[in-house]
């Protein structure tokens, strides 16, 4: 299992399980609309006993404009 350190944007400092270490690229859901992360670097402990595969991703965009005070909007 390889894991995604993620960096930047609204999902900065979370890790996520990654599939496939050498992805350049995640789009991933947040809210009502998407992120997008990219890989900076090669992956790190690859070895048998160094630990889970690490890649660190950086924030790139988001497809929407992203407003953590949405819901407070609506009320009076």
């Amino acid at each position: 299992m390889a894991i995604a350190r993620m960096q930047g944007g609204p999902l900065d400092g979370q890790l996520l399980p990654l599939d496939d270490p050498e992805m350049d690229r995640l789009i991933l859901p947040y809210s009502e609309t998407q992120v997008v992360y990219e890989r900076a670097g090669a992956p790190e402990n690859t070895g048998d006993d160094d630990g889970p595969t690490e890649a660190v991703f950086h924030y790139v965009e988001a497809q929407d404009d992203i407003d953590p005070d949405r819901d407070d909007q609506d009320e009076p």
